[in-house]
């Protein structure tokens, strides 16, 4: 038997091909499935089975393409109901797998349809368990995505997860190896740890929702308290996992157009396309095409395009540096912005060489801004998370979280300059972007971000609090 974890860190998602005897399972798949099939066929091995959690909400999965592509039937639990065929199967019902077998345990909470897959050895031992979004190292699915789906409140579907908690999971044995669906940096949980698997008595004796004698009330209030916002994409991926999706193949082939900087500016100005810059922020800044949007492909790229382009259909027209185009459409794809209509043939190089209109935004380092402010009314804009920004932050600095930009728009003059940092300098420059393409003009950057400003010691911060302590308070 053979259990490999696939881990996409820009998902902090977990995908699993486990096989055994010549015959293979994958488990919550990504979008582009080719490398599950060229393993499979490496090892002269068969995909006999696509197991899904359940509906992700986060990334669309690869399961429609792998099944069609391998012929293996797709595995949902209990409550499932998607628009293409699949196997619906029933709590406790098993599938062999060479010398191996898969229990189905239904564990409704995170969703209706949230499943885990108990696997058992060729001796009938229980030895791994595939806990989706129900189980993370360290925490539990959230439980306010499927309310509209399940006609529930946060709150009751908070109850029906303690109940599989309880009943289904806590007393299986304690040697179990527990391997959740994602780890820290995903939205699907609020507390994460950065560990991708455990055993299950180890997160009995550290994980606050399986705390031994913990009511369910006290579990009610806990899992629901602190909740951030979901990102706007999360209910259109989910119905994509759903109802199918375009073939992977053909998402890229319209993406991979290489654009002249005649072209791409023609297309620009006919389709409405965001223009998306995925290059380094500090390269950005140098210069760019007037209106990009910067969202670096080296940070938490895939979160923050769903995050700020709120219609997975929107068309996309992207610059990258040159060779990454491929790179950022699966990357793209992978959470439902499968509408890249090309990209930049030669990158912004091309675009300045052809002597087109470029752009620029002023960026300083930490020394530098701690100058200025001794010499000019200004405003410091903090556009880091509000946890992030009440655990420590410049004096007298204001916090616009990035990830609700709309909301401040309306409170940012445009007679004075504002002084724009994040942690380490990858939102302050999407921020900063989207508001350029909107006319403001009076926005710096601050290198580094916060990090270069504590390790300046330029400027006055308030004094450390605990992150625990905060979101207590």
């Amino acid at each position: 038997m053979k259990i490999e974890q696939i881990y996409t860190g820009c998902l902090a998602q977990g995908a699993y091909y486990i096989e055994s005897e010549g015959e293979a399972v994958v488990i919550d798949p990504l979008r582009e499935v080719e490398p599950y099939v060229q393993k499979a066929k490496r090892n002269g091995a068969k995909i006999k089975y696509v197991f899904e959690t359940h509906f992700h909400a986060d990334f669309v999965s690869g399961h429609v393409d792998l099944s069609k592509q391998t012929g293996a039937p797709i595995v949902y639990g209990p409550n499932a109901n998607p628009s293409f065929e699949a196997i619906i199967a029933k709590g406790g019902q098993e599938f062999k797998v060479g010398n191996v077998t898969f229990k189905v345990l239904h564990t409704p909470g995170h969703t209706m349809e949230s499943t885990c897959y108990l696997l058992k050895d060729e001796n009938g031992k229980e030895v791994a368990l595939f806990s989706g979004d129900t189980l993370f190292i360290g925490d539990v699915g959230r439980p306010d995505l499927a309310q509209k789906a399940a006609h529930m409140t946060q709150e009751e579907l908070a109850g029906i997860m303690y109940d599989s908690l309880r009943n289904k999971i806590m007393p299986l044995t304690d040697d179990l190896i527990v391997y959740p669906a994602h780890g820290a940096g995903s939205a699907c949980g609020k507390n994460m740890s950065k560990e991708t698997s455990d055993t299950l008595g180890h997160q009995k004796q550290t994980n606050y929702a399986l705390r031994a004698g913990m009511s369910r009330e006290e579990f009610i209030k806990e899992v629901t308290e602190g909740l951030a916002t979901p990102p706007a994409y999360f209910p259109l991926n989910v119905m994509l996992n759903k109802q199918g999706y375009e073939s992977i193949s053909e998402v890229m082939q319209r993406g991979k157009q290489a654009l002249s900087p005649d072209a791409f500016e023609a297309a620009a100005n006919e389709t409405g396309a965001i223009i998306l810059d995925t290059r380094d922020p500090q390269t950005f800044a140098k210069g760019f095409i007037p209106n990009s949007i910067n969202i670096g492909i080296d940070g938490s790229f895939a979160p923050w395009v769903g995050a700020l382009i709120p219609d997975i259909r929107q068309q996309i027209l992207l610059v990258t540096d040159e060779g990454r185009e491929e790179e950022v459409i699966t990357r793209l794809a992978r959470v439902g912005y499968d509408y890249t209509i090309g990209y930049l043939k030669g990158g912004f190089a091309a675009w300045k060489t052809a002597g087109k209109e470029v752009d620029s935004i002023a960026s300083i380092s930490a020394d530098e801004l701690a100058e200025r402010l001794k010499k000019e009314k200004a405003e410091v804009l903090d556009v880091r998370k509000p946890g992030e920004y009440l655990s420590e932050h410049v004096n007298g600095a204001i916090n616009m979280p990035l990830d609700s930009i709309n909301d401040h728009i309306t409170q940012i003059g445009r007679d004075k300059p504002y002084y724009v940092h994040c942690a380490g300098g990858y939102r302050s420059m999407i921020f900063n972007s989207i508001l350029r393409a909107r006319g403001f003009e009076n926005l710096i950057d601050v290198k580094g971000g916060f990090k270069a400003i504590k390790e300046s010691g330029t400027l006055p911060v308030t004094d450390y609090v605990c992150p625990t302590t905060v979101s207590k308070k």
